[in-house]
């Protein structure tokens, strides 16, 4: 599970076939140094028209079986998919992940910039408008977007 986080870019990794005509992908893709970047390669003949993220619980390390969860007590909702990673990687080291997580700024991370480089959404914070539900959800959103605009 080398993507890192597993976000909506990871989502469409599903669609990799895991043998076709004698040839195993999904080996391939695993197994390669660049999965990271591969993983926003498989989302660019895909448009979708809405992704919504369960940010409820998240696995801040480890997943995506098992690992350390805390609750993010959030969902998201965007036609950007880049945009949606780029929050959830906030909010991920909001609520404090691993090294992995915490030490890139979001644009920096291999998927996300890949993605940014195939024009597949948002390229920088300032791209990305996060809009809280309620009041309530006013802090946590300010909270979530001081660390996206710090990358």
């Amino acid at each position: 599970y080398g993507g890192i986080f597993t976000l909506s870019l990871k989502l469409h990794v599903g669609v990799v076939p895991t043998s076709r005509h004698g040839y195993d992908y999904m080996k391939e893709l695993h197994g390669s140094p660049h999965q990271r970047k591969m993983i926003a390669e498989i989302n660019e003949p895909f448009r979708p028209a809405l992704i919504i993220l369960d940010g409820m619980d998240a696995f801040v390390d480890g997943g995506p079986m098992t690992g350390r969860r805390a609750r993010g007590e959030v969902f998201l909702a965007s036609a950007d998919r880049v945009a949606i990673d780029a929050v959830g990687v906030a909010i991920l080291k909001f609520l404090g992940s691993n090294e992995s997580i915490m030490k890139p700024k979001i644009f920096d991370q291999e998927q996300i910039a890949r993605a940014v480089e195939l024009g597949l959404g948002a390229s920088s914070p300032s791209e990305i408008d996060l809009i809280p539900a309620d009041k309530n959800s006013q802090d946590y959103r300010k909270g979530i977007e001081e660390i996206l605009k710090k990358g």
